[in-house]
């Protein structure tokens, strides 16, 4: 079990994102994580992340407690927040050699690793390019990058295809199958092909309450499309 989420709760004075809710990830499982805007998706994965402090519940990593001071196993997770932070004055490879000094890498090791990921993620044609002169495909290219750049286990990606062209969707989803191959990951997402065509399983959550926990082929099944079953379950 990579991943174990119990009684989770997130209060923001008053309002009530995230309301208890548990589930866990299995090592090697691609889990779609989905629900409206509001739905307390961001929130969970930040918490996961150890971004942020839950009110209540806990999380564990490998069966370990986890939260933001867990610096070691912090190590075994890479995070793609949905807006993509980046440094856009800085060139691609000055960046990926930051964010791995990051994770404590250096010397030949970083050098290597930077070298590894850009041809990973398919960013050879632009490395020696800033980050401002990118387009969003390839953005989404760099967030990957950084994500990855110490070789985690565990990948949590928050709306990683958001804002993306039709070709650009259909390069980074390719992508994230490819680095799926031998990663745990955790990918929210409107659309619900993307969904379906990445994830083992799927997570819904409305209101930060958890509507359903089940296989995508059996959430399909319920009103014959995975849409028409996240319509039911969150109007």
């Amino acid at each position: 079990m990579s991943i174990e989420v119990s009684g989770l709760k997130k209060v923001y004075g008053t309002q009530v994102a995230v309301n208890g809710i548990t589930f866990s990830v299995n090592t090697g499982e691609i889990v779609g994580f989905l629900g409206p805007n509001g739905a307390g998706k961001s929130t969970t994965m930040k918490i996961i992340t150890g971004f942020i402090c839950a009110t209540e519940g806990s999380v564990r990593i490998y069966g370990q407690p986890f939260g933001p001071d867990s610096v070691a196993l912090k190590s075994h997770i890479g995070y793609l927040p949905e807006n993509n932070p980046l440094y856009p004055d800085m060139y691609v490879s000055e960046y990926l050699h930051f964010a791995g000094s990051l994770s404590r890498l250096r010397g030949e090791s970083l050098k290597n690793r930077v070298k590894e990921v850009i041809e990973q993620v398919g960013l050879s044609p632009e490395k020696h390019k800033k980050i401002e002169q990118l387009s969003k495909g390839y953005r989404q290219r760099v967030g990957l990058a950084q994500a990855l750049i110490h070789d985690p286990d565990i990948l949590i990606l928050d709306e990683p295809t958001t804002g993306l062209d039709p070709n650009q969707l259909t390069e980074i989803r390719a992508l994230i199958k490819e680095i799926a191959k031998n990663k745990t990951i955790i990918l929210s997402t409107h659309i619900m092909q993307e969904a379906e065509a990445l994830c083992h399983r799927a997570i819904i959550i409305k209101k930060g309450n958890l509507v359903a926990d089940a296989p995508m082929d059996e959430l399909k099944s319920r009103n014959q499309s995975l849409e028409k079953t996240f319509r039911a379950l969150t109007q």
